[in-house]
């Protein structure tokens, strides 16, 4: 009798976290087909073939059922994991690697990131997952700067690498056609920019300026090729 009793209960709990999973999943593909923003419990319920109160049962609240989907979903399409190029001593190597699976990693997952940002102001149960992002991104910023140049980096490129590592900056360029491999690139060279024009500045009484020293007096002197103009004689 017993044993049929602890079997009984087993399969109870079998089917009540297939029930959840259900559920998970369901918000899952609504968050992503129709945003968070869109997504209700009642279209929760109906598309993972449930009551509304079966859903409350099992998520007391939207943050609830919402930061569930967010495990779910991170489970499943894991960030890139930055172990994978810290090692690498070279700091403009570092970032390239380090930008080719982010990037590749935001293609993949384009749809939901793109519908997450979007809903995340008028969604308070997707803010504190997207806090995460955030962090995220920021330390993976922190880890990149070491190495990209004598001292720290200037506040220019740390700015241009972390406006690269967004993802409004990866959805920017993939707009406009790039390839994964030609933003990155692009964004190596941005830094590279940078770093030349620190050391090379272009300054007030540099040889290349036709002014000399003063940057404002510019001698008006007809070259050979020009001659000056005769004097219209008096009528």
């Amino acid at each position: 009798m017993k044993e049929k009793r602890n079997y009984t209960l087993r399969k109870r709990a079998a089917t009540q976290e297939e029930t959840r999973t259900r559920i998970v999943e369901a918000t899952m593909a609504l968050h992503e087909e129709l945003g968070p923003r869109a997504t209700t419990i009642s279209a929760i319920a109906e598309r993972a073939g449930v009551q509304r109160l079966t859903v409350y049962r099992h998520f007391p609240d939207d943050t609830a059922v919402f930061q569930a989907c967010t495990s779910h979903w991170l489970s499943l399409n894991p960030p890139p994991d930055p172990a994978q190029w810290l090692k690498i001593e070279d700091g403009a190597q570092r970032v390239r690697a380090a930008l080719s699976r982010l990037y590749a990693y935001y293609r993949r997952t384009a749809r939901m990131w793109e519908v997450s940002f979007r809903d995340v102001a008028d969604v308070p149960a997707l803010q504190q997952p997207m806090q995460g992002v955030r962090d995220y991104l920021r330390a993976l910023g922190d880890g990149l700067f070491d190495g990209m140049g004598e001292g720290a980096p200037a506040p220019a490129q740390e700015a241009t690498v972390r406006h690269a590592l967004a993802y409004a900056t990866w959805a920017s360029l993939a707009e406009q056609g790039l390839e994964d491999s030609a933003m990155v690139d692009l964004v190596l060279c941005w830094i590279d920019g940078l770093g030349t024009a620190k050391k090379d500045p272009a300054a007030p009484g540099d040889a290349r300026s036709p002014a000399g020293d003063d940057p404002e007096r510019i001698e008006e002197e007809p070259g050979p090729s020009a001659p000056k103009r005769k004097p219209r004689p008096r009528r």
